[in-house]
């Protein structure tokens, strides 16, 4: 298990946001990973559109997982609607 810090972009639409923050709760949690630290750092201005959205909803996660796992779930995560970006980050390196 290694240590990776996470974050994603939502919807800024609190029901998309949500909805998208309870689908990667779930993936994360189904892959394995131990959730230590979530925070809601809120709405915020995009340097540039991203699927014609101007504000995007920041969640930041501190987790740990096994690294083919993080394949897996940026897979599933590049699949979705509920999600604009996201970037898995390994702190160590």
């Amino acid at each position: 298990m290694r240590n990776y810090e996470f974050t994603v972009i939502f919807h800024a639409d609190d029901e998309k946001m949500k909805d998208g923050l309870a689908f990667v709760t779930s993936t994360l949690e189904k892959a394995g990973a131990k959730i230590e630290k979530q925070e809601d750092l809120g709405v915020k201005t995009l340097a540039y559109q991203i699927e014609k959205q101007d504000k995007g909803h920041y969640v930041y996660f501190e987790l740990s997982a096994d690294p083919a796992t993080i394949a897996g779930m940026s897979h599933e995560f590049n699949l979705s609607t509920l999600v604009l970006k996201f970037l898995f980050v390994n702190p160590t390196r």
